[in-house]
């Protein structure tokens, strides 16, 4: 009788229902790493952001705001500056908040947390990515080190989407998180101003849109 290629179990047998650590060993070693990494990632699903779903009835997790911001790109590419290549943003897009599995999220308002991202971002990314094969590591690796550089069109696209998301569900939730810690339309304008490095006809929305926040008082002035 052949083996079947998931017969390397745990020797403690989880009961029905009990969440596992790890999965059955597969045939290979590659795709055990892969695997494992495809589990540990389901950990975004748990990484609270400040947003809070359009319908206010909870806060939006890291994978939800990841699936939102690519279909995002496929919706809005066409306004993109200059030419991209929608693949790749969307690589960049699932990609880009994976180290918030271990780096947490970084609220932009707030200039404690802000200070250090950068260092707990490199950290969760030296812990996160060497745990899938090395060719694959390397890739994923420098599909984040391109989003946070935003040296290419890629990249600032990509960027420009990550920060017009939040601003939309912030408007839709009558201010959101602005409301609760009590931003102000020019900390918003300040720090969303990156969005006009990947699309100037997002930004010259997203300047509308806050201004209209302000006179409808989701937004301190």
């Amino acid at each position: 009788m052949s083996q079947s290629p998931l017969s390397g179990e745990a020797k403690s047998q989880p009961s029905p229902g009990e969440p596992v650590t790890a999965l059955p060993s597969a045939p290979d070693s590659r795709l055990a790493r892969q695997l494992a990494f495809i589990l540990e990632i389901d950990k975004l699903k748990s990484v609270l952001r400040r947003s809070v779903l359009a319908d206010g009835s909870r806060q939006e997790n890291d994978a939800e705001h990841s699936w939102h911001l690519a279909m995002m790109a496929i919706v809005l590419g066409e306004y993109a500056d200059e030419e991209v290549d929608t693949g790749r943003v969307l690589r960049m897009l699932l990609v880009h908040d994976l180290v918030e599995i271990y780096a947490g999220d970084t609220f932009l308002y707030d200039p404690a947390e802000a200070a250090e991202q950068e260092a707990r971002e490199r950290a969760a990314a030296d812990q996160l990515f060497p745990r899938l094969p090395r060719d694959q590591a390397v890739q994923l690796r420098s599909l984040w080190e391109e989003f946070e550089a935003r040296r290419t069109p890629d990249a600032r696209f990509a960027r420009a989407l990550d920060r017009v998301q939040p601003l939309i569900l912030n408007y839709a939730t009558g201010g959101g998180s602005w409301q609760t810690h009590g931003v102000r339309a020019e900390d918003v304008l300040a720090h969303q101003r990156v969005i006009s490095e990947g699309s100037h006809a997002l930004w010259e929305y997203v300047s509308q849109l806050v201004g209209d926040a302000v006179r409808r008082g989701y937004l301190a002035a």
